[in-house]
């Protein structure tokens, strides 16, 4: 039986911004009632300032699904776009005091809608996905989302990946598949987690930020024709620019948030982007 927290069961029990927004500007739609879970996330931005105003949820799902998604629609309200889209599910299930590490996949779904909606409103299409593309048949999960989750998260085995992605949590046909792709990912031996100084200087934190978007970032973003300039350090405050093939790029908003989250691994958990 897992063990919930008290604010869990309080975003279960008592779910905040449930229901759909009237005429949104924005529509998120993710998962599938078929698999488990889904979730619709409806918002209203304000045209001016990119700024969400209102924020609602429908979901078919557990307790976890349920309060992930009303935590969701709390931590984005009143944010502007580009800081929304730096929220991610680890954002969420921390905010919710923690989840069972087997409903993580809740936080995900949460992280994803978010994802979907931003890009609904933007008129970014959403890619269907190619042929021969998903790998857990069971669970309609891809190659590309088992990627990109175990990086955010440092997953490295395939309960993990189950835990975060319901990926070969069914037949179990596709877990020798999944073993192959973490393996890939860590280069055949899983990445030590990083360790944080623990307690820095501001010359010494500026210099390791520095150091970081150097050795780091830069290099990743430079192979695809694009770039990035640290332009000031005001306290836990990061302001940074993308340049290149990044400037008014559609994906700008995961690109700020791989920044973020690199940073606060290495450097501090309270690190914020800003992007000019």
């Amino acid at each position: 039986m897992w063990e919930y927290t008290d604010k869990v069961k309080k975003f279960f029990l008592e779910p905040k911004n449930i229901g759909e927004v009237e005429n949104p500007d924005a529509v998120g739609d993710v998962g599938s009632m078929v698999c488990g879970d889904a979730l619709r996330l409806t918002l209203k931005i304000d045209k001016d300032t990119s700024r969400i105003t209102d924020a609602k949820f429908q979901t078919f799902g557990c307790a976890s699904a349920i309060a992930s998604s009303s935590a969701l629609t709390e931590l984005i309200k009143g944010k502007t776009l580009d800081e929304a889209i730096q929220v991610t599910n680890q954002d969420i299930a921390e905010f919710l005091g923690g989840l069972p590490q087997e409903k993580m996949h809740c936080s995900v779904l949460g992280r994803e809608a978010l994802e979907s909606a931003i890009a609904n409103y933007k008129g970014i299409p959403i890619a269907v996905e190619e042929e021969g593309k998903v790998l857990c048949k069971c669970f309609n999960v891809t190659e590309e989302k088992i990627r990109k989750v175990a990086i955010e998260n440092h997953l490295t085995t395939v309960d993990e990946i189950t835990d975060y992605t319901k990926a070969g949590g069914g037949c179990g046909e596709c877990r020798p598949d999944i073993e192959a792709i973490l393996r890939d990912i860590w280069s055949l031996k899983a990445p030590e987690k990083p360790v944080k100084p623990k307690k820095l200087t501001n010359l010494q934190k500026i210099a390791l930020i520095q150091e970081i978007i150097e050795r780091e970032i830069r290099p990743g973003l430079q192979a695809d024709g694009g770039d990035i300039e640290l332009i000031d350090i005001d306290g836990n405050r990061v302001i940074i620019a993308l340049r290149g093939m990044c400037t008014g790029c559609a994906m700008a908003g995961v690109t700020i948030n791989g920044v973020q989250l690199k940073l606060r691994e290495l450097v501090s958990d309270d690190i914020v982007i800003e992007a000019q």
